[in-house]
């Protein structure tokens, strides 16, 4: 699989998800909700589904028309307005709760994973392993968040996409991030 294909035609991500790249495209309310409709998704809400190609579609679109770097930031600003529980304190925390919401924000079949391989908080660095079908500039834009979020404040953060793997950008199913901090 590649990027923007869903592994289950029965897969669904919900509302607030949706909204939470509205919520990331302030500035481009009017192309992200015309790109919206045309692939099927109309008033997304906190109580809503949607099924996830026609949403990776709108993704695609949203990329296309503005650029991987906007899908960076689109994956950035995600954690930056979550809310993460008390217990989740601390980066390798942070890391591994990715997965957590993930799961928590999609229904209906094989969604895939997003998966903290390693970690050395000693060495500051860790792997990162996601396999999902979400652009691969949007899952690093998460991961950049979580390391600023819940990484030292002297972190100077890294996270680059591991080329001597597989990538979603080359048809796999899943990218390795090398991080550093």
């Amino acid at each position: 699989m590649a990027e923007f294909k869903s592994f289950d035609k029965n897969v669904e991500v919900n509302g607030p998800t949706v909204l939470s790249v509205i919520n990331a495209m302030k500035g481009f309310e009017a192309i992200d909700d015309e790109i919206l409709k045309e692939n099927g998704i109309e008033n997304p809400a906190e109580d809503t589904w949607h099924n996830q190609q026609a949403w990776l579609s709108a993704f695609e679109k949203i990329g296309e028309k503005l650029g991987s770097n906007t899908l960076f930031l689109i994956g950035k600003a995600i954690p930056e307005n979550a809310q993460f529980p008390p217990e989740i304190d601390n980066l390798e925390k942070g890391l591994a709760s990715i997965d957590m919401a993930y799961q928590m924000n999609h229904r209906g079949g094989d969604i895939g994973y997003y998966k903290l391989v390693s970690f050395d908080g000693k060495n500051r660095k860790a792997v990162m392993e996601c396999k999902n079908p979400y652009p691969s500039d949007f899952d690093k834009g998460i991961i950049t968040s979580i390391v600023r979020k819940f990484g030292p404040d002297d972190a100077a953060e890294e996270v680059v996409l591991d080329d001597s793997k597989p990538t979603r950008k080359n048809g796999a199913d899943s990218c390795t991030y090398q991080i550093e901090w």
